[in-house]
């Protein structure tokens, strides 16, 4: 029952993000024994930079997302994140940044592919790198290493690794620089 309200409110939040967030995006990967991935996310960025006067700089986003784990079975995930992002302080052209975050998932079953994940909760990590392109950095390539696990909450902790190749387009004209 927990675990169904907390899908209808993540539903519904996710719902009311899409206007407020500044950027859509959808991804396709695979994870370890041939399991495949498919992901929607809203991003919305920080307002907030650090290093601003250096080169380069932090800022970041916040991140929702509906995962899709399939082999022989499937699994819905659905995640939250901060996530932080390294790059130049430019406010025009291409800019290429790393990015790393680690964020709460909530999974639809603990088995897949042969991999026990025991919890319905997991934490989800990632790093990445990306390119944003475009009129106003419209435009965001990325490709990221996922690591979804339950920390050891429980037993067995098989943990789950996606590779995933990621294309966002921004809905405003935030400039997240």
């Amino acid at each position: 029952m927990f675990v169904r309200g907390t899908v209808c409110i993540f539903i519904w939040a996710f719902a009311q993000g899409v206007g407020a967030s500044d950027r859509i995006s959808v991804g396709i990967g695979s994870a370890n024994d041939n399991i495949e991935v498919y992901r929607i996310g809203l991003q919305r960025d920080f307002d907030k930079h650090w290093l601003r006067d250096k080169s380069w700089g932090f800022s970041g986003y916040w991140e929702a997302s509906i995962n899709r784990w399939d082999d022989d079975e499937s699994i819905n995930a659905l995640a939250v994140s901060p996530v932080f992002i390294y790059a130049p302080n430019r406010s025009v052209g291409t800019m290429p940044y790393l990015e790393a975050g680690v964020g709460v998932a909530l999974i639809s079953d603990t088995e897949i592919g042969g991999r026990r994940l025991s919890t319905a909760f997991q934490f989800e990590d990632r790093i990445g790198i990306g390119l944003r392109f475009g009129e106003q950095r419209k435009h965001d390539l990325n490709l990221r290493y996922l690591h979804y696990s339950n920390a050891s909450i429980k037993r067995p902790n098989d943990g789950i690794d996606i590779f995933i190749l990621s294309y966002g387009d921004r809905k405003s004209t935030r400039l997240n620089s």
